[in-house]
C-alpha cells in the first residue's frame, strides 16, 4: 500500500510539473479538443523526458487535478511526438479537434491580467483618431 501512495504522489508531481510547463508556454505542440480539453506535447528539459498530456480546463487554479487528466511518459521527444500524432489523428477521426497549435487557456489559472483592447496594436495607449483629419486627407478606413 505504501508503494501505491508514493506512486500516486509521483503522478501528482508530474501532472503539476506538466501544468507548470504548459502554463509558461513551453509546449512543443498543443491542440484544443472538444469539451474544453487539451492535448499537449511537452519536453521537460530538467528531467530529460517527454510527455503527451491530456487534460480538461483547470477551474480550481491548481488546487485539484481536472477530471480526465492523463499523461504518457517517453524517454525521447521523437517517441512522444509519434504518440502525440497518433492521439491527434484518433481525436481528429472522432471529430474532437477544435484547434491545432492552440494557446487557448494557457496561463489562465496563473494570471488574471487586464484584457488587451486591440491585439494588433503596437501601442498600449488609448489613441483617438481625428475624424476630420482623415476626411481631409481622403483616406478610407
Amino acid at each position: 500500500m505504501e508503494a501505491e501512495d508514493m506512486q500516486e504522489r509521483s503522478e501528482e508531481q508530474i501532472i503539476s510539473r506538466l501544468f507548470e510547463l504548459e502554463n509558461s508556454g513551453q509546449t512543443e505542440r498543443r491542440t484544443e479538443l472538444s469539451d474544453e480539453r487539451y492535448l499537449s506535447l511537452i519536453h521537460d528539459p530538467d528531467r530529460a523526458r517527454a510527455y503527451v498530456f491530456q487534460h480538461g480546463t483547470d477551474e480550481t487554479e491548481g488546487a485539484e487535478v481536472p477530471p480526465g487528466t492523463e499523461f504518457w511518459e517517453y524517454p525521447t521527444l521523437d517517441e512522444a511526438t509519434r504518440a502525440y500524432d497518433q492521439q491527434l489523428a484518433e481525436s481528429g477521426r472522432a471529430g474532437e479537434v477544435v484547434e491545432e497549435d492552440s494557446d487557448e487557456g494557457i496561463g489562465d489559472s496563473e494570471t488574471d491580467g487586464a484584457e488587451v483592447r486591440d491585439r494588433y496594436s503596437a501601442s498600449d495607449e488609448d489613441l483617438q483618431i481625428d475624424v476630420q483629419e482623415v476626411q481631409d486627407s481622403g483616406e478610407v478606413s
